[in-house]
């Protein structure tokens, strides 16, 4: 628990709004992400014929929808942020992998490999002093 004490001392003292904005587009990225789960039905059954049905489709769009949507509405307005992004990780490390199981595509491994890298370091770094989880813990 010091850890993470020591990580929020650090990550409040050098906040800037840059990483706020940046923590703000990751949130708003994965709304969007969810939505487009939600909404192109043939796109992640493109993914899901790659995988050779891995695991059941709609388990996987329900998982990966609600928490693209309510895990990117948390780190956008900086709520648990260090939670929802542990809700990230494994969807965004199989979106990475399942580009070396199927056919590579360039464009969706480069989109999932920034955003993990962001997501890992948002991890780290928490949820900065703009956000409501710094608003709550200055209210008590």
């Amino acid at each position: 628990m010091d850890t993470v004490k020591n990580l929020n001392k650090w990550a409040n003292a050098h906040t800037s709004y840059p990483l706020d904005l940046l923590r703000i587009a990751l949130g708003i990225f994965l709304i969007i992400k969810g939505i487009s789960f939600i909404t192109n039905r043939q796109y992640l059954h493109e993914i899901m014929n790659q995988m050779y049905s891995f695991g059941s489709e709609m388990l996987m769009v329900h998982y990966i929808a609600a928490a693209h949507m309510m895990g990117g509405l948390m780190i956008a307005f900086g709520l648990l942020t260090r939670w929802s992004i542990w809700a990230q990780l494994p969807i965004l490390i199989g979106a990475v992998a399942v580009n070396f199981i199927g056919t590579f595509n360039v464009q969706n491994f480069i989109l999932a490999s920034v955003t993990l890298i962001l997501c890992i370091f948002f991890l780290f770094y928490g949820s900065g002093k703009h956000s409501a989880d710094y608003y709550f813990k200055m209210q008590q």
